[in-house]
């Protein structure tokens, strides 16, 4: 885990330009999957009425951020900086959001995962239990589905 981490702290609607920005230019999403982002929006709106968490390093740089939704348990989005990429971000992101599931009453979060990271979420923990198909024209690729136990 980076030492230039300082917090993980609730997403407030002042960050949605910068968790808008982070998700399009994401390199994770070049190529052919560049098309699922280009318009994407993380908007004050979606800040204010799901679960999202930040992680900031000490100078208020955003270095990824997750989305939870509780009913049912899903991890809707999770994003760590290019920038930041290697340094432990996502598994400490992956961790305050397990700890917020379990303090909710979830047993486990479901989730449907970008096809590169499938390799991050079973070194996390996650169960592959299926493949969510495309869904053209928003998602044009099936996707690997995992359960993460909570506990």
């Amino acid at each position: 885990m980076s030492s230039r981490i300082t917090r993980i702290r609730r997403a407030t609607a002042r960050d949605a330009k910068r968790l808008t920005a982070l998700v399009r230019t994401s390199r994770a999403y070049e190529g052919p999957y560049a098309p699922m982002v280009a318009g994407y929006r993380v908007g004050p709106d979606y800040i204010e009425t799901h679960r999202v968490f930040v992680a900031v390093g000490p100078d208020d740089r955003v270095l990824g951020f997750y989305a939870l939704v509780l009913d049912p348990p899903e991890l809707d989005l999770m994003f760590v900086a290019d920038s930041a990429q290697g340094l432990g971000i996502g598994r400490l992101l992956v961790a305050h959001m397990l700890g917020e599931a379990r303090g909710a009453g979830a047993a486990d979060v479901r989730v449907v995962a970008h096809p590169p990271a499938e390799g991050f979420y079973l070194s996390v923990g996650g169960e592959r239990t299926g493949t969510e198909p495309a869904n053209p024209p928003a998602v044009m690729w099936d996707r690997p589905e995992f359960t993460i136990p909570v506990n």
